[in-house]
């Protein structure tokens, strides 16, 4: 099956293309009366899928490291609670934990749940209830995690898209990035890592961040007793703006402009392809210069009408 060609609408069903892709780990539900719901769980995606929503488009792929043979331990959520209003989530389990792809996939699950809520056939859709929702289900996800796993954790980027604003939430080093048509860089979060706090206060450059041995460690993630987590300011879009959440597996092998360059403009679903396959290929083939960290790698790209 072509992903690549294949258009999703969250607002029909197509049972045929989810009974398709739920071998690859993506599965839909269609509520009549509720949000519409796209998830990645240990997903093996062979290419990016397009998925079409009401206030634009957003493009995901989900694949475990390419030298690896375990579970894949990112997750990732499309969530359209209405038609202006969305979330978009990735949650990378952290590797060398146990079970961090249980960790991601709990994350996952306890906040598309606590979005479900949001939306019934007889409740209004209250736009300025997702903060609180997001937040309480990321309290939980961290309870659960710490009561149900044995030193488990994960980290997690979401952003909340309401109308033409974004606003961003994220705990360790899954990063966020906006971008506008021309290249300029509008947003992007600080790694929760001592690589990443480094960086934002000059005493590393990206280059050296990118190389940098100790790159992989985090300061800051769910599962964690004294897990933080960090909300941006609402952040409004401009038409044919670009937003990216994606696990660390694309920070690390690609450096911030080879991924504006990719994905500033152009069709959504070419740009993610093009930026995946960069990635998934200084992965598998270190070259003089370049990064190179094989990882799992999920990427959910979004742009507005």
């Amino acid at each position: 099956m072509d992903l690549a060609q294949t258009d999703l609408a969250l607002l029909e069903p197509l049972t045929a293309v989810w009974e398709s892709l739920t071998l690859a780990g993506v599965r839909g539900r269609l509520d009549e009366h509720g949000p519409q719901v796209v998830t990645a769980l240990e997903a093996l995606m062979d290419r990016p899928l397009r998925v079409r929503m009401e206030q634009g488009e957003a493009v995901f792929y989900s694949h475990r490291c390419p030298t690896k043979e375990t579970p894949n331990e990112d997750a990732a959520a499309i969530v359209q609670l209405s038609p202006e209003c969305a979330v978009l989530i990735v949650a990378d389990g952290c590797g060398g934990h146990s079970a961090g792809h249980v960790a991601s996939r709990m994350a996952i699950e306890t906040l598309v749940e606590q979005l479900r809520g949001l939306v019934s056939e007889d409740k209004p859709f209250q736009a300025d209830l997702v903060r609180p929702a997001l937040l309480d289900a990321l309290e939980q996800a961290n309870r659960d995690i710490l009561t149900h796993t044995s030193g488990a954790a994960t980290t997690l980027a979401m952003v909340e898209i309401n109308a033409n604003v974004a606003r961003t939430y994220h705990v360790g080093d899954a990063a966020i990035m906006v971008m506008g048509q021309r290249g300029k860089l509008k947003r992007q979060t600080i790694a929760h890592s001592p690589v990443g706090y480094a960086v934002e206060s000059g005493m590393m450059s990206e280059a050296e961040a990118l190389h940098h041995e100790e790159r992989h460690l985090v300061s800051n993630a769910v599962g964690a007793t004294d897990m933080r987590m960090e909300m941006g300011s609402p952040l409004e879009l401009a038409a044919r703006d670009t937003l990216l959440v994606s696990s660390d597996g694309l920070m690390d092998n690609l450096t911030t402009d080879e991924i504006i360059t990719g994905l500033k403009s152009g069709p959504l679903d070419a740009a993610v392809a093009s930026i995946v396959e960069l990635a998934r290929s200084r992965m598998m083939l270190q070259a003089d210069g370049q990064p190179s960290k094989p990882d799992d790698l999920t990427v959910i790209a979004y742009r507005g009408r």
